[in-house]
């Protein structure tokens, strides 16, 4: 089910934003943004070793995140940039989903509704459940 008022769904935002929580990934996230670069000038930049930034480049590109290019002359070397789309559709789905319009935090829902397996009347009232017994078993 999507809840989201963008194109991403719930678990690929989640997976998206795991991608993002290691502080590595968004120091390598924020250099990519002044331009291409390759591992070996992360490296140096971010005084990391060369097999820890290509594993962060890895989770990165298979998020979709980053777009990586082989040197046309040497194979060896390989070329980092930003997937520009795929950074604008999640900035999208953040602003949309902590939109307090989203959130509907403001509006009253207010209902009765019985379980009937147990026989317990269910309040819903501002997004919070409350159970009250209502005697019947």
């Amino acid at each position: 089910m999507t809840i989201l008022p963008t194109s991403i769904d719930s678990k690929t935002l989640a997976a998206m934003l795991s991608v993002l929580a290691e502080p590595n990934r968004l120091l390598i996230l924020d250099l990519l943004m002044s331009g291409v670069q390759c591992n070996c000038e992360l490296g140096g930049k971010l005084k990391m070793a060369p097999n820890l930034v290509s594993h962060h480049l890895n989770v990165l590109r298979h998020a979709g995140l980053i777009n990586v290019e082989r040197d046309t002359s040497d194979a060896r070397w390989l070329y980092y940039s930003i997937n520009q789309e795929k950074i604008d559709e999640l900035v999208a789905a953040m602003i949309g989903f902590m939109d307090r319009r989203h959130a509907q935090m403001d509006t009253e829902i207010c209902c009765e509704l019985t379980a009937p397996d147990r026989g317990q009347e269910l309040t819903v009232v501002s997004a919070n459940v409350s159970c009250r017994d209502t005697g019947e078993r």
